[in-house]
């Protein structure tokens, strides 16, 4: 660590006061029921309802979720608190999701480390199946390649170039070891023929703190974190990782473009309850998530960090969760990647 660390803990604070939930309770927004009446005869939400976003403030995760929590507090009228538990790649808070009472009051959000933990831990506390009902895919996106305005790179040739003429001295960052963003530098890695060092941090924003304050020389991390940063200059936009440009940084191309054909890395968010969540909350849940994410003030911002909106049946969840983890699960063996 090159300076700075206190740099790095005001970013984060104030990303998470910046996109902080309001706790106390709203008037619902017109055309909502304020509570629903379950078939059991209970009524719900009769009190605070957490989301865990399983990754630190800052991030691609905990933007969207602050985004769904906002709407879903104005449309029920009652709260909905955004909890951050990051650790293990988004293990430790979808464990405590995963035993909590399905009851409606704690719920998961979660990004594509959800399906390669699978691969890259010989156990997880909970099964990704068995200990989850799933309400809906919420968005889908992309991530970039980014780099620190002092490292002499503008292009992913260039970038290739100086890792061939420095290999292992340079050093790019992560969500954390087995996540996306290091599976993304791992293929790269491999496909573009470079050596380079895997930084892991405790989630993408202090990652991309990381690279503002120029502890580490690259970053692969959402477009959602890094949109702000490289059109402020803060860092350089080299490459995303995605089959097309992003519409709100036009000029940085993607990497299959760019010298490494072939290569492509997409995301995305979900939204999960515990296992045994009654059907009438989790079909409320999932109707009132499609409203949010549909609003013209909320689809406009995450359109613009680089989400598409999904919002897909749980159903087609649970297919699309298979065909990830089962991608993924390849992958990890090619690059034969543990975390025990």
């Amino acid at each position: 660590m090159r300076h700075k660390l206190g740099i790095r803990h005001a970013f984060a604070i104030a990303a998470a006061c910046a996109l902080a939930v309001p706790a106390a309770a709203q008037t619902p927004s017109p055309g909502s029921e304020p509570a629903l009446s379950t078939s059991k005869g209970q009524v719900w939400p009769a009190r605070a309802v957490r989301i865990i976003a399983p990754f630190a403030p800052g991030g691609g995760v905990d933007t969207v979720t602050r985004f769904l929590a906002q709407k879903l507090t104005e449309q029920l009228g009652g709260s909905f608190v955004v909890e951050n538990r990051p650790g293990g790649a988004g293990v430790l808070g979808a464990e405590l999701v995963a035993r909590a009472a399905p009851d409606g009051y704690t719920l998961l959000t979660s990004a594509p480390e959800f399906s390669i933990n699978p691969s890259v831990r010989s156990k997880l506390p909970y099964d990704p199946f068995k200990d989850f009902a799933y309400i809906s895919q919420l968005t889908s996106g992309q991530f970039m390649l980014a780099s620190h305005p002092s490292v002499p790179v503008k292009t992913v040739r260039q970038l290739i170039a100086l890792a061939k003429t420095r290999p292992g001295q340079l050093n790019y960052g992560s969500s954390g070891a087995g996540g996306i963003n290091h599976l993304a530098g791992e293929l790269f890695r491999s496909m573009a023929g470079i050596r380079w060092v895997h930084v892991p941090f405790k989630g993408a924003g202090p990652a991309t703190i990381g690279l503002i304050g120029g502890e580490i020389d690259f970053v692969f991390a959402s477009t959602t974190g890094l949109v702000g940063p490289a059109k402020t200059g803060k860092v350089r936009g080299i490459a995303v990782t995605g089959p097309k440009r992003f519409t709100e940084l036009p000029d940085v191309p993607t990497i299959a473009e760019s010298g490494v054909p072939g290569y492509n890395v997409t995301g995305w968010y979900g939204f999960y309850a515990p296992a045994g969540t009654s059907a009438d909350i989790l079909r409320r849940l999932h109707a009132e998530a499609r409203r949010a994410l549909n609003n013209p003030d909320v689809k406009e911002k995450l359109v613009k960090t680089g989400n598409e909106i999904v919002v897909s049946t749980p159903g087609e969840f649970t297919a699309f969760m298979r065909a990830e983890i089962a991608k993924w699960a390849k992958v990890v063996k090619e690059s034969n990647i543990r975390i025990d």
